[in-house]
């Protein structure tokens, strides 16, 4: 099988997450795909199929595990397929495990991605993060909180950006705390940023599928917009293409785009945006 190889996100070429991409895919099985995204070796590979229900079936693939939702493997495919000319510019319909989303391809090759609307869970005990950090992590008036936006991801506050450098998780502790909350990772962040005109910095952990850590994530960027706008860091007349840092600590600098629309208080849409450069391929044999 060839797979197509691409990173989103990147400020430049040395930046964003590379992702696989793999074409007609119906005919695979989940243990081949996960045989495919293993031989890979990134965090995750999409696997394109046939829908009766959208124009594609995206199916994501951890070297550990199925997902149901990557917003930088979203961006790699659509960025590929449009980079190929299978697609044009316009909108579409993607059908994915976290359920039926939209797609905008742009005529410059910026691709928009629909997330689902958020779903704040339960808040995390400053107790089961220090086990994981061996110290205590707040930021004054946010707490951690698992919020999903198609992934329940722990969102974890920290104060400034000397301090989320620092971070240097247990990633076995981490996977249990994973485990036990039912969450993919934890998207560590702080408001202390390089560029003045982004909302935040962050780093994103997900040892339970395999992944220590990732440069560029898509899903809980779009995640941390709503929560952050929850909670009043994010003001109404904001929340147009909001930028978020990740993959500095990692020599990775990437940027994701995020917009809400909202009414009143309420979040009405999710939408995550970027590019992705096609920089190589890979066949991996499959046994049949």
């Amino acid at each position: 099988m060839k797979v197509y190889l691409l990173k989103s996100f990147g400020v430049d070429e040395s930046g964003g997450n590379p992702a696989g991409v793999v074409l007609d895919a119906d005919s695979l099985t989940d243990v081949q795909k996960k045989y495919i995204s293993k031989e890979v070796g990134f965090s995750e590979t999409a696997f394109i199929e046939k829908s009766d229900k959208a124009d594609y079936k995206v199916r994501f693939f951890t070297p550990k595990e199925e997902v149901d939702l990557c917003g930088h493997a979203t961006i790699a495919t659509y960025s590929f397929l449009f980079q190929k000319a299978f697609l044009k510019p316009g909108n579409y319909k993607q059908e994915l495990k976290a359920g039926v989303l939209g797609i905008e391809v742009k005529a410059n090759g910026l691709i928009v991605m629909e997330q689902t609307l958020p779903v704040f869970s339960e808040f995390i005990e400053a107790g089961q993060i220090k086990s994981i950090f061996d110290s205590e992590i707040s930021v004054s008036g946010l707490k951690p909180q698992i919020v999903s936006t198609g992934l329940r991801d722990i969102l974890l506050p920290v104060p400034n950006r000397e301090q989320l450098f620092a971070l240097k998780p247990n990633f076995n502790q981490m996977a249990v705390l994973n485990k036990e909350t039912n969450s993919v990772g934890m998207h560590a962040f702080t408001l202390d940023t390089i560029d003045s005109s982004s909302v935040a910095h962050c780093r994103n952990f997900s040892p339970l599928y395999g992944i220590k850590e990732e440069s560029a994530t898509g899903s809980s960027n779009g995640a941390l917009a709503c929560y952050l706008f929850k909670y009043g860091k994010i003001k109404s007349g904001s929340l147009d293409t909001m930028k978020f840092e990740q993959g500095y600590s990692m020599n990775k600098p990437s940027e994701i785009f995020v917009t809400l629309h909202t009414k009143g208080k309420d979040i009405k849409q999710v939408l995550v945006e970027g590019k992705a450069i096609l920089f190589g391929e890979k066949e991996v044999e499959v046994q049949l």
